[in-house]
């Protein structure tokens, strides 16, 4: 597993006490049972944000393709689609004199 950044760091510290300065002001909660339940859940959020957050040397492919690679493509893409809507017939295949025979055979 990898170690966390200190950008993972910062932004789930900073969650977990703005969470839990937000919610105890939102619920007034003075009981030990309620500030336990705050902690708890700003604790949860503050986890879920810094795994959200991407790691430095990690790339999605399509983040790593140039915008020209990106456009090549497309092009292709469209030229291929274009030879779909036309009504040319496929040659079939000739048939082999050999089809009857296993392929190792020869």
């Amino acid at each position: 597993m990898p170690r966390p950044t200190a950008a993972q760091f910062a932004y789930g510290s900073a969650t977990v006490v703005a969470t839990t300065l937000a919610l105890l002001l939102l619920f007034r909660t003075e009981s030990g049972a309620g500030v336990a339940a705050v902690g708890t859940t700003a604790l949860i959020l503050g986890l879920l944000v810094a795994l959200r957050l991407p790691h430095p040397g990690h790339r999605t492919a399509e983040a790593g393709r140039s915008t020209t690679d990106r456009a090549s493509a497309a092009a292709r893409t469209h030229h291929a689609l274009e030879g779909i809507g036309s009504r040319e017939r496929v040659p079939s295949a000739r048939p082999s004199a050999r089809a009857d025979e296993h392929s190792l055979r020869r």
